[in-house]
This record gives structure tokens, sequence and C-alpha cells, in this order.
């Protein structure tokens, strides 16, 4: 033996999805996320939708990061300059890191941060037994008990899109998106690609998140688009 350090795919129990590597988590890649990664089927209709969007150079600005799988997926698979990817869940973050890491992705930042209308002070994060369960609303079921309160800083909108200046928008954001999108004011996007969440924004969320993308020179694509996964884009 040379000593020499074993790569980190080597060490690092991971599922192959979409020839992307995603470590292996007791707490995050639950059964169910395992299933799903193995299938190539975790979020599917948004994975299809930012591969046909991403184009060489591009920034690509994530509201919502997750696990980290689309970011990592549009960094190994396609040559944009840069990611910026949002994630509320402060668990989540070194998770994402790793998993970018794991697949050579160099250009992603992670931000553990909300975006806002406005700036604002800090928000409390409830943080549960099972990570995908935590969220900003305090209420929870008999299983997913309450670890910890975090406090995640709030940033304005405008403010982070004036500084990154995204050509494309990811936003998955569990119904944020009615609050958050109307408020933006930035006519440098090319595509958007955003899951709605008319369960909990109902029709006129869904109709405040079309004006926007409107506002901002997008117009709705359907050929791209699958059920709530929604493309939007400057020019067809």
């Amino acid at each position: 033996m040379d000593g020499s350090a074993q790569p980190l795919q080597d060490t690092v129990p991971h599922i192959i999805s979409r020839g992307i590597r995603m470590p292996k988590h007791s707490d995050i890649t639950r059964p169910r996320i395992r299933r799903a990664l193995r299938q190539n089927s975790y979020e599917g209709f948004e994975a299809d939708a930012v591969m046909k969007i991403a184009r060489d150079g591009d920034t690509v600005l994530e509201l919502g990061a997750g696990i980290g799988y689309i970011s990592t997926l549009i960094g190994a698979k396609r040559p944009v300059a840069a990611i910026h990817s949002f994630e509320a869940n402060p668990y989540l973050i070194d998770y994402i890191r790793q998993t970018h890491e794991l697949n050579g992705v160099t250009n992603a930042t992670v931000h553990n941060a909300l975006l806002a209308p406005r700036k604002g002070k800090p928000r409390d994060f409830y943080c549960r037994r099972n990570f995908l369960a935590s969220s900003l609303s305090p209420e929870t079921g008999p299983e997913d008990g309450i670890l910890s309160v975090e406090q995640i800083e709030v940033r304005g909108i405008n403010t982070v899109f004036r500084e990154i200046k995204p050509d494309v928008l990811v936003c998955d954001i569990e119904g944020g998106e009615a609050e958050i999108l109307p408020a933006l004011r930035y006519d440098g996007l090319r595509a958007a690609v955003i899951e709605l969440h008319p369960q909990w924004i109902g029709a006129p969320g869904v109709r405040a998140v079309f004006e926007a993308m409107h506002h901002a020179g997008l117009t709705y694509y359907p050929r791209w688009s699958h059920r709530k996964v929604v493309v939007f884009r400057r020019e067809w």
C-alpha cells in the first residue's frame, strides 16, 4: 500500500441515481427516498425539466434545496457557471455539501437562509426527529417531536437576485412560492422551473405565481411542464 487516500466515492456508502451518487443517511435517505432514487423517479418531473433548461454558463438559483439532488444533478451533468442553493433546514446543509463533494460539484454554494419579500428578523425553524418533516410550523405529529428550534436568516428576494444575477430559477418551497415570487422585481431570468403546491396555495396562489413569472418576462411552456411542475421560458 502506498498510503494514498481512497477516492471519496469509494469510502462513502451511496445510492446511484441518474448517474449521481447520493450518500446513505439513516435519517435522510429513508426507504421511500432510497427506492425513488434507485428507480430514478426522485423529483422526477423537476429533474427532467432542469436537465432540458440548464445551459453552458448559466447561473442557477435554487429555492428549496431539499437533500441536494437537483443542484447535484445540474452541477454534475451540465456545464453551468454557478449554482446557489437556499435551504432553510439547518440539518440538511452538511448533507447537501457532502453530496456535492461526492459528485465533484465545485461550483455550488449552499445558503442556510430563507428568502422573503424583504429582509427580516430571523425566523424560528422547528427541527424534528424526522429531518424531512422539519419546517417553519411548530405543529407536530405524534412521531415527529421537535428536537430543537433554530434561528434562520431571512434575506430579501430582490437583493439576493441582484447580487447573484441568475439566469435560471428552480423553486420548490412547499407553498412559499405564492408569497415570495410575486415580490420579485428582476428581468434577467431566461427560464424557471417551479413546483406548485395547489393543495396549500389554492387557485389564487397558482394565479399569483403565473402572474409573477409573466411580470418577469417569462411565459408558461407546456411542453416541458408536467402536472404541478411548471416551466416558464423567455423565448420558445
